[in-house]
């Protein structure tokens, strides 16, 4: 999260800052940025192997919350479906969501599953693991496999897209993320040769 504050932030003020005056340039440069990786899923219907495009960011990590964002009605909809039906622990950071580019999604989506990218700030507690430390919501990964709201699900987790997504809102720019399936959380089912699967995602360009 802390390397997306500083790449995004600082790749907009390459083409949309002036060097030299320190001032915005008048006329806005939009960037398309599209993140490619690996990723968990978390729905049982999407096997090993495959691609999920992430329609939204649901962000477990807080960075938005010191920007001034300016959420749609969907996505404060969706947060509140969300904190309705999880067991949110509210010392921890509020959840949000992001949605993301509708260009990169129909340019990149075609052949691959669609959904929610929940993004945790961390590997173990952050996303229900433990080894010595106890997870502060053990069964995390159940409830974000049960969420839905009007069509949507949670399909994936990882650390990446919801401060990707949000940075580059924010800052008027096209994102999206590709992650291929290295794992099944629900069928215990894992990639034999992810590698091979990630690179496959790597030669998918837009048109």
């Amino acid at each position: 999260m802390r390397q997306h504050d500083i790449v995004i932030n600082e790749l907009d003020a390459l083409v949309n800052i002036d060097l030299e005056t320190r001032l915005p340039k008048s006329n806005h440069r939009k960037l398309n940025i599209i993140r490619i990786g690996t990723s968990g899923a978390l729905q049982e219907d999407i096997p090993v192997d495959s691609f999920v495009l992430s329609t939204y960011g649901l962000g477990f990590d807080g960075l938005l919350g010191f920007y001034d964002v300016d959420y749609s009605e969907e996505e404060k909809n969706l947060a509140k479906a969300f904190l309705q039906q999880t067991p949110w622990p509210f010392a921890a950071n509020s959840p949000y969501f992001v949605k993301g580019s509708n260009f990169l999604k129909e340019k990149l989506g075609d052949g691959m599953h669609k959904g929610i990218t929940a993004t945790a700030n961390g590997f173990y507690g952050p996303q229900g693991r433990s080894l010595r430390l106890g997870a502060k919501v053990p069964n995390l990964n159940e409830y974000l496999n049960r969420f839905e709201y009007k069509g949507n699900k949670i399909t994936n987790f990882e650390m990446e897209t919801s401060a990707l997504y949000g940075l580059c809102a924010l800052l008027g720019h096209e994102a999206g993320t590709v992650c291929a399936i290295i794992a099944n959380r629900f069928s215990k089912s894992y990639s034999k040769d992810y590698k091979k699967n990630s690179g496959s995602a790597h030669r998918t360009n837009p048109a």
